[in-house]
């Protein structure tokens, strides 16, 4: 008699499928075939190229505008530690003696150290004017410092173009 319900149950599961503990196990559908993408129409693909000559028509930064940003990201190595950085937005680190060099270092050191105890460190630089003298040839970069103990205090600080990029004079 056992052997008859062993038949049965075979048969049983042969109609059913196999059987997990959730449940019987059904086939898997097959997947629906991916629609083919339909061709782009003519007016969407001239608002498509309209609109990436509008996106790349971008005016190139003026003068003043790349003297600041020089200016803003040298200050960013001076806060984030990198004095080497800050040093290289000098115009012409490039030539100074290894002593001086060193000289200069400690100095950004001993600064931010300074301005860590007297304002709880400088948090923040951001750009407030720009000005260019032509008759000297620089642009004043004025920037905001902004301190850990809520105090501001904007500096200005001198760029020229020293071989084709801002440097900090």
């Amino acid at each position: 008699m056992k052997w008859l319900r062993s038949i049965r149950l075979i048969r049983l599961i042969g109609r059913i499928g196999p059987i997990s503990p959730i449940g019987p196990i059904r086939p898997i559908r097959p997947i629906r075939p991916i629609r083919p993408i339909s061709p782009i129409s003519p007016i969407s693909l001239i608002s498509l190229i309209a609109l990436f000559a509008l996106l790349s028509c971008s005016s190139p930064l003026s003068p003043e505008q790349q003297a600041a940003l020089a200016a803003e990201g040298y200050y960013r190595h001076l806060l984030a530690g990198e004095y080497e950085q800050f040093l290289e937005g000098r115009a012409g680190a490039d030539s100074l003696p290894d002593s001086y060099r060193e000289q200069l270092l400690t100095g950004y050191r001993q600064f931010m150290a300074q301005q860590q105890e007297k304002h709880d460190g400088i948090t923040a630089v951001s750009v407030s004017n720009v000005r260019t003298d032509s008759l000297d040839h620089y642009t004043s970069v004025f920037l905001l410092l902004c301190y850990g103990d809520s105090t501001q205090e904007e500096i200005v600080v001198p760029m020229v173009v020293h071989n084709g990029s801002w440097r900090m004079k």
